[in-house]
């Protein structure tokens, strides 16, 4: 028995160092991109709504729940977008982040309702929602910072790949 349990533990703990799938939302309405503002360090940053799948959901399963949970609100899922990873060990915060290793799936995606505020079960650190000018977004503080350019060319219906590779 006890060679088992240590056997599931260390099964367990290599699962962890796995990768982890992730699906956001690409919302755009009227030349503007819906953003989640979050509060860290006492500075402010924004992210892309959405969050990890979960074992048992497809990539629009956990896109739908966390909008959601994010925003408040349901999403229409429209079509693949960009494919973005992230291994932490080749980016600034390697120190911190040395074994993440996620691969993001971002999805164009429409609101069924109307959000002006953060959902029922926000993100740590989530302290609203906010629509960013498109043309302005290289002047705000969005990560990853490298996905500004792309989703920019995007609204301008520049022809963009669709696997945007390891960014940060």
């Amino acid at each position: 028995m006890r060679i088992r349990n240590i056997a599931q533990k260390i099964v367990v703990k290599l699962f962890k160092l796995g990768i982890r799938n992730s699906a956001k939302a690409v919302i755009i309405k009227e030349g503007k991109l819906l953003a989640i503002k979050m509060l860290e360090n006492g500075g402010t940053y924004y992210i892309l709504p959405g969050g990890g799948q979960k074992h048992g959901e497809n990539l629009h399963q956990a896109l739908m729940r966390e909008c959601k949970e994010e925003l408040g609100v349901e999403v229409e899922i429209g079509e693949l977008l960009f494919v973005r990873e992230y291994i932490g060990k080749n980016h600034e915060l390697a120190k911190y982040h040395s074994h993440a290793h996620q691969t993001e799936f971002m999805f164009l995606c429409h609101l069924k309702a109307e959000t002006d505020s953060k959902g029922s079960n926000p993100d740590k650190g989530q302290i609203g929602v906010e629509w960013l000018p498109i043309d302005s977004l290289l002047e705000y503080k969005l990560f990853p910072r490298a996905l500004r350019t792309y989703l920019i060319s995007y609204y301008r219906s520049e022809k963009m790949p669709t696997y945007v590779g390891d960014m940060n």
